[in-house]
């Protein structure tokens, strides 16, 4: 990858005691938009993406759209394998970007 995705570009630019909060509002934002939320309402971070009304379909649209914006691939099985935005914010900093989150 020769050029950062806007995500990693702003994430590398923050001090690192600011990224993961910055992962986390990004992967909010991707799912909220999703589910045409307003930007103020409330997401639950620690419940499942079924239960908040996600389809198969609406997960693998919010898991492109994160690939888009981090500039990565994604397996399909995460986002099954972390069913919670606490989750998915955990692998994606552990296993994605552990380069750029401390």
């Amino acid at each position: 990858m020769s050029e950062q995705a806007p995500a990693v570009e702003q994430l590398s630019s923050l001090p690192r005691s600011e990224r993961s909060e910055f992962l986390e509002s990004i992967v909010v934002a991707e799912f909220k938009d999703v589910l045409l939320m307003g930007g103020d309402e409330m997401f639950p971070m620690d419940q499942s993406y079924f239960s908040l009304g996600f389809t198969s379909l609406r997960i693998m649209e919010v898991k492109t759209r994160l690939e888009k914006a981090l500039g990565c691939v994604l397996s399909t099985t995460v986002l099954f394998n972390s069913p919670t935005i606490e989750k998915l914010v955990e692998y994606l900093a552990d296993e994605v970007l552990a380069d750029l989150i401390p």
